[in-house]
């Protein structure tokens, strides 16, 4: 039977085929992208990320990822949310997503992989991006907590489901 909402699925019992990570640095009004130059989503903006490798936690393989991808590292690295990604094709994606609030080692360089995109928040081209992002990179700014589960035909979506959790209220 085709998958055609997120109901098709059984999530409890959903194993990703892939672990990745997503790391946006957020500093000055300003978030980094990349435009992506190979693999998967190659063509469109994104935030710097990828597979996670044996042995490596999220974390570790998002600050590696950035690394690798942009030649600096990033600093005030915090955990965001999940997302879960299945296509119709069958391939299954857990993504973890991180923010941090700067970075070491000079500037973003451009490599085989990426090349940086430093954008202003309030001109996000979600036009050149996942379907997706235009729906939880906003709580990610925000800086709440999310997770969310998608249903994707190659690059279309076909539904979704995104829980947010607020950030902590501050006593004054």
């Amino acid at each position: 039977m085709p998958m055609k909402t997120i109901k098709d699925i059984d999530w409890p019992l959903w194993v990703p085929q892939q672990r990745a990570t997503l790391l946006f640095i957020i500093q000055e009004g300003r978030i980094l992208l990349i435009h992506k130059k190979r693999g998967l989503g190659a063509g469109l903006v994104n935030g710097p990320g990828g597979r996670i490798e044996p042995g490596e936690t999220p974390m570790e393989g998002a600050i590696r990822e950035v690394s690798e991808e942009l030649c600096i590292t990033p600093i005030g690295v915090e955990y965001s949310g999940t997302l879960c990604f299945q296509f119709t094709d069958g391939l299954s994606i857990h993504a973890t997503v991180f923010r941090a609030t700067g970075y070491t080692g000079g500037e973003p360089q451009e490599t085989d992989e990426a090349i940086p995109l430093w954008t202003p928040l309030d001109r996000i081209p979600y036009e050149r991006m996942w379907s997706d992002d235009r729906l939880w990179l906003p709580l990610m700014i925000a800086r709440e907590t999310f997770s969310g589960v998608f249903l994707f035909d190659r690059d279309q979506m076909l539904d979704y489901k995104l829980e947010s959790t607020p950030p902590c209220a501050t006593s004054s």
